[in-house]
């Protein structure tokens, strides 16, 4: 790509830019931030990397939105973050109003680019973001499985003493408390996991993931998580840059989908030069079933919330 755009310059904007950068996924980074100087500050930091790590990606940023003109894919990271005992539906009032604003920008200065959402609650904005900006559903989605199926790789890794490179998961669902980790369709080189764990140990690693964020939030104290998930996006973006048609689990439109419609939720999509280019349907046990019903509930109800 020639230029990508990351609005939000905090954390996990600027450790954002700084992965694709490295990767070299595009010929410029545009890193926006409201904040004076936070965003050029970030921008030459990175910049000033290129040599030690052996990129040439131009890294710019700026308060001015102008920057993104042209902007052929806009990853939206700005937003008030959650403290701690928050839940993510906690900043939704105060974020819509900031992915408006963005939005509206993106229609005078770069009206066809990809939308990439990151801001909280991610599933209620990326529902969001698509009604404001009339993007085909293919073009806006978020991320929300590829950092929960990491985290929950992760702690498979930790109580298996396996390696990581090895363990493939997956997570369904709204991105929060409701999350539905799904043990059946997690596996350690195709082997399914509960060959080597037990139940109350698999049943562990489940809430240990929906809770992922929320525990490095309570540890940190001043900070959410922003490593990892600026890791997931750049994952997601390079599926996108090469046009790998990789099978990744992401914030996507539903349109029938799951039985669902007019929301979107974390699902198994093919992502590629297009965007989203198909919703993977996994076949659901009903108890699996119902916990994606019921985390589809919460993310409608903070839907019918912004409606009312």
């Amino acid at each position: 790509m020639r230029k990508i755009a990351i609005i939000g310059a905090g954390r996990v904007g600027e450790s954002t830019a700084q992965f694709i950068a490295e990767a070299e996924l595009c010929e410029q980074v545009a890193l926006v931030d409201i904040r004076e100087g936070a965003a050029a500050g970030a921008a030459l930091d990175i910049q000033e990397s290129a040599a030690l790590f052996g990129f040439d990606t131009r890294v710019v940023g700026d308060t001015d939105m102008g920057i993104i003109e042209g902007a052929e894919l806009v990853v939206m990271t700005a937003g008030v973050p959650r403290k701690p005992g928050m839940s993510r539906s906690d900043v939704l009032d105060t974020n819509l109003a900031v992915v408006r604003s963005v939005v509206e920008q993106m229609s005078r200065c770069c009206a066809d680019a990809m939308l990439v959402m990151v801001t909280n609650p991610v599933d209620v904005l990326t529902y969001q973001a698509w009604k404001m900006s009339g993007l085909p559903r293919r073009k806006v989605f978020g991320l929300s499985g590829v950092l929960d199926a990491a985290r929950m790789a992760t702690f498979v890794a930790l109580e298996t003493g396996f390696s990581t490179k090895d363990i493939t998961a997956m997570v369904l669902g709204g991105h929060g408390d409701a999350m539905v980790p799904l043990p059946r369709y997690t596996t350690i080189r195709g082997i399914p996991v509960d060959h080597f764990l037990d139940r109350e140990t698999i049943d562990r690693i489940n809430q240990r993931t929906r809770q992922g964020g929320a525990e490095i939030l309570a540890l940190k104290k001043t900070s959410s998580a922003y490593g990892a998930p600026a890791a997931a996006i750049a994952e997601m973006v390079s599926a996108v840059v090469h046009n790998r048609r990789q099978i990744l689990p992401c914030v996507s439109l539903l349109d029938g989908e799951y039985g669902l419609r007019d929301i979107a939720m974390g699902v198994p999509v093919i992502l590629d030069s297009s965007g989203v280019s198909r919703v993977i349907e996994l076949e659901l046990t009903a108890e699996e079933a119902a916990a994606f019903s019921a985390s589809a509930a919460g993310v409608r109800a903070d839907l019918d919330r912004i409606a009312e």
